[in-house]
């Protein structure tokens, strides 16, 4: 499944990571170091399309038939 482009770089402050979650929520995340992984340019966080792809596959979640 690729919701985001893989050869694109983004930047955290892009709407497009609101559909992983909010941008303070990632902030939380990274501080806890959980979360998609993610790469520090100073102060600037960025993000590979390519890890965003493979954190929504881990993320995914099947229903079972067994209630």
């Amino acid at each position: 499944m690729e919701v985001f482009d893989n050869k694109r770089v983004y930047d955290d402050s892009d709407e497009e990571l609101d559909l992983i979650a909010p941008k303070a929520k990632r902030a939380q995340w990274r501080h806890r170091r959980v979360g998609p992984p993610f790469l520090k340019f100073g102060r600037r966080v960025k993000y590979l399309g390519s890890d965003l792809n493979a954190y929504v596959e881990d993320n995914r979640v099947l229903p079972s038939d067994v209630a």
